[in-house]
C-alpha cells in the first residue's frame, strides 16, 4: 500500500510538471511586462483610488484599490502597482488546473489552450477591476466544486466570503452567482446556501451604504448614462468579432465550438455551461442599447476553457493540426507582448497602446513648471491620474466640464483643496490670456497660471421638475433647489472676485449644443453654509425652434468651461 501511494504521488507530480513550468514562464512574462511598461491611464486612475480608499467609487467597487495599495506599499513603481494582479493571475490559472484534474484532462492541452487566451494575457499584468474579478471568479468555482461534493458549513463560510470579494471586485460578479444558482436550483434546499447568501450580503453592506449615501452612482451610470447612445446595429457585430479576438485570434472558434458541445455529466459541468452561455448572451443582448466593451465577458472565458478541455478528454481527441495552430496562436500573442516591451514606434502611435509610453517624462516636465501647485486638466480623468501617479502625489485634478461625463474626481475632496489657490491650468488648446508656455512631451500641451481659482463643480442644482413644456420664445421660470455640498461656506457674488461666476442654461437638441444663455435670477446675492440649501427661481428664454431639448444648469467661472450642476431636464418646445 505505501508503495502504491508513493507511485501515485510521483505520477501526479510528473503529470503536473508541464503545468508548473508553464506557470513559471507565465509569471516571468507578466513580471517583465509589468516592470517595463508604464501604467495605462486606467491603472493610474485606479492608483488614485488606492490613495483615497473608500468602500466604493463612482462606478467601481474598491477591490482594485486594495490590490494596488498592497503592491504599491511595497514599492512605488509599475511592478509594485501590478504585483498582486500578476500573482493572482498565476494563482487563478493553477486553481483552474486543480479543478480539471478530476476530469483527467491533458496537461499538454491545458497549457497550449489556456496560454492562447488573449484576454488572460491582458489581465495577467494589468491592474484594473477585471484582475480581482478573474481571481475571485476562479476561487468561487474552486470552492463551489468542493461544495457540490460536501455540503459543509465550513465551505459555506468560505463561499460567503468569496462571493463578497467577487462583488467587491466588479458588479459583473453577480452574473456568476445568479447563473450558478440557475444551473442548480437544488441549492435552495440546502440550509448552508442561505448562510452563504446572508454572509455575503452582510459583508457587502458597507458598499451598499456607500452607494446609498452617494445617491447610487453605479446604478445611475450603468443603467442610464451608459445607455444614452441608443441602438446601433454595428454594436452586435463588433462584440462578436471582439470575442473571437480576445479568446485567441487563431483558436477561439475551436473553444466556442468545443465548449458548447460538451456533454453535461455532473452538476459542476452544468454550472460551467450555464455560466458560459449566460454571460456571453447577457452582454450580447446589452449591445441592443450600448456599445459593450469586449473584456466584460472575461469571467465567461473561465468556464469556456474548462469546458473545452473536458470536451477534448470526453472525445479523446489529439489532432496534430490543432496543436500546431495553438502553438502558433501563443507565438503570435507572446511576440506582440514582447513588441510592447520593446516599445516600437508604431505601437507608441496607436490610440490605446500609446498610453503605455512617455507619460513618466511628461509628468516630470509638467511638474517642472507647476512645482508643488495643483495642475488642472479638463474633460478627462486619464492624464490627471497619470500626473498623480508619476509625481506620487494628489496634485493632478480633472475638471469635468459641462460637455463631459461625471468621474470620481467630482466626488473626491480634491476640488475643495484648490479653492482660491494659484493653480496651473494645462490644456491641449491655447487659451488667450492664460496659456503662457507649453510642454511638448507626449503631444503638445499649453499651460498657464490661474490666480485665486474658483470652481463650483459639486454645487447641486436640483430642478423641481425634470419634464417641462413651453411655447417658443417665451420666458419660463423654473424652481430649483441649490445646495452647498462643500465643508466650507460659499457665495455666488462677484464683488471683489478675481474670476466672475456665470450661471448658465445649456440646451441640447439631440447631440448638438444649440444654446447657452445666462440664467436670470438673484443667485449672486446668495451665500450658503456647509450643507445649506436655498430655493431659487431661474428664468430662461425658450428656443424659437420647436423640438425635444435637453436642458441643464451650469456654474462657470473663467477661464474654465463650466460644470454640469443639475440633472437633465427634458424640455419640450411646442
Amino acid at each position: 500500500m505505501p508503495n502504491t501511494a508513493l507511485n501515485n504521488t510521483q505520477a501526479t507530480a510528473k503529470y503536473s510538471k508541464p503545468v508548473i513550468y508553464f506557470l513559471l514562464l507565465w509569471t516571468a512574462l507578466n513580471a517583465l511586462q509589468a516592470y517595463t511598461l508604464e501604467v495605462h491611464a486606467d491603472e493610474a486612475y485606479y492608483w488614485v483610488f488606492s490613495r483615497m480608499m473608500d468602500w466604493g467609487f463612482y462606478y467601481h467597487p474598491p477591490m482594485v484599490a486594495v490590490f494596488i495599495r498592497i503592491g504599491d506599499t511595497l514599492m512605488h513603481n509599475e511592478l509594485g502597482t501590478r504585483l498582486v494582479t500578476l500573482l493572482s493571475s498565476t494563482a487563478a490559472i493553477y486553481l483552474i488546473w486543480l479543478m480539471l484534474q478530476r476530469y483527467a484532462v491533458s496537461a499538454k492541452w491545458f497549457v497550449v489552450l489556456t496560454a492562447g487566451i488573449l484576454v488572460f494575457h491582458v489581465y495577467g499584468f494589468t491592474a484594473t477591476p477585471d484582475a480581482p474579478l478573474l481571481f475571485f471568479a476562479v476561487l468561487f468555482y474552486f470552492f463551489y466544486q468542493k461544495y457540490l461534493d460536501n455540503d459543509s458549513w465550513k465551505l459555506a463560510l468560505v463561499l460567503g466570503f468569496v462571493v463578497a470579494c467577487l462583488m467587491y471586485s466588479k458588479y459583473h460578479g453577480i452574473l456568476l452567482v445568479g447563473f450558478t444558482l440557475l444551473a442548480n436550483l437544488k441549492l435552495l434546499k440546502r440550509g448552508s446556501f442561505y448562510f452563504i447568501v446572508i454572509l455575503a450580503l452582510a459583508l457587502y453592506v458597507p458598499h451598499l451604504l456607500w452607494q446609498y449615501h452617494h445617491n447610487f452612482p453605479a446604478v445611475n451610470f450603468n443603467l442610464f448614462e451608459r445607455s444614452e447612445g441608443g441602438f446601433d446595429i454595428t454594436y452586435g457585430f463588433n462584440f462578436l468579432g471582439a470575442q473571437l479576438l480576445i479568446g485567441g485570434p487563431l483558436i477561439s472558434w475551436f473553444l466556442f465550438y468545443s465548449a458548447f458541445t460538451t456533454k453535461i455529466k455532473d452538476a459542476f459541468i452544468r454550472c460551467l455551461m450555464v455560466n458560459a452561455i449566460g454571460v456571453f448572451a447577457f452582454f450580447y443582448l446589452n449591445t441592443l442599447k450600448v456599445d459593450v466593451q469586449p473584456h466584460y465577458t472575461l469571467i465567461a472565458f473561465v468556464p469556456l476553457i474548462m469546458l473545452t478541455l473536458i470536451r477534448i478528454k470526453q472525445k479523446e481527441i489529439n489532432p496534430a493540426w490543432l496543436y500546431r495552430l495553438a502553438v502558433a496562436n501563443i507565438v503570435l500573442i507572446v511576440a506582440f507582448r514582447l513588441c510592447l516591451v520593446a516599445g516600437f514606434d508604431f505601437l507608441k502611435q496607436n490610440g490605446q497602446l500609446a498610453s503605455y509610453y512617455g507619460f513618466h517624462d511628461w509628468a516630470r516636465a509638467v511638474q517642472a513648471k507647476a512645482g508643488d501647485s495643483y495642475v488642472i486638466m479638463k474633460d478627462e480623468y486619464q492624464n490627471p491620474s497619470k500626473y498623480c501617479y508619476y509625481t506620487n502625489s494628489l496634485k493632478g485634478f480633472a475638471y469635468d466640464s459641462r460637455f463631459y461625463r461625471t468621474t470620481q474626481f467630482d466626488m473626491w475632496p480634491l476640488e475643495d483643496s484648490l479653492q482660491h489657490k494659484k493653480v496651473y491650468y494645462l490644456t491641449l488648446d491655447k487659451i488667450p490670456g492664460v496659456s503662457t508656455d507649453s510642454v511638448t512631451t507626449s503631444g503638445k500641451w499649453y499651460g498657464g497660471w490661474v490666480n485665486d481659482a474658483r470652481t463650483y463643480q459639486k454645487v447641486i442644482c436640483e430642478p423641481s421638475s425634470l419634464n417641462i413644456a413651453s411655447a417658443p420664445g417665451k420666458k419660463i421660470a423654473i424652481k430649483v433647489a441649490v445646495t452647498n455640498p462643500y465643508p466650507f461656506a460659499i457665495n455666488f457674488g462677484n464683488v471683489g472676485a478675481t474670476h466672475s461666476l456665470f450661471v448658465e442654461a445649456c440646451l441640447y437638441l439631440g447631440p448638438d449644443l444649440v444654446d447657452v444663455q445666462p440664467v436670470i435670477s438673484n443667485i449672486s446675492t446668495v451665500s450658503l453654509k456647509p450643507g445649506e440649501e436655498t430655493n431659487q427661481i431661474f428664468t430662461i428664454i425658450t428656443p424659437r425652434k420647436k423640438g425635444h431639448y435637453q436642458l441643464f444648469f451650469s456654474w462657470r467661472t473663467e477661464p474654465f468651461v463650466g460644470s454640469r450642476n443639475s440633472s437633465i431636464i427634458q424640455f419640450t418646445v411646442k
